[in-house]
């Protein structure tokens, strides 16, 4: 299992960047596609304090928010310590 987790939909510019960052980074990730199930998503706005919008990523099952968030932890550089850590 991957310490990153990424939830998507199919039609989603910034899942699509997300996942294109975690690439470039070589950062492995397990990527789950809600597209079309709305318990999932009800679920998402549960454990992110009603966050309802994709991507919403998890760094050892701690929500850490969507694209803007992960691309300002990697900007910053806590990303790479973020994985790091055990």
């Amino acid at each position: 299992m991957s310490d990153v987790t990424i939830y998507t939909t199919r039609v989603c510019a910034y899942c699509f960047a997300a996942k294109r960052l975690l690439g470039a980074r070589k950062i492995a990730y397990e990527e789950i596609d809600v597209s079309g199930d709305a318990e999932k998503r009800a679920w998402l706005v549960e454990v992110t304090g009603g966050r309802k919008t994709v991507p919403q990523i998890f760094i050892r099952g701690e929500s850490i928010g969507g694209y803007d968030e992960l691309a300002a932890l990697d900007k910053s550089g806590k990303l790479a310590a973020m994985l790091e850590s055990a």
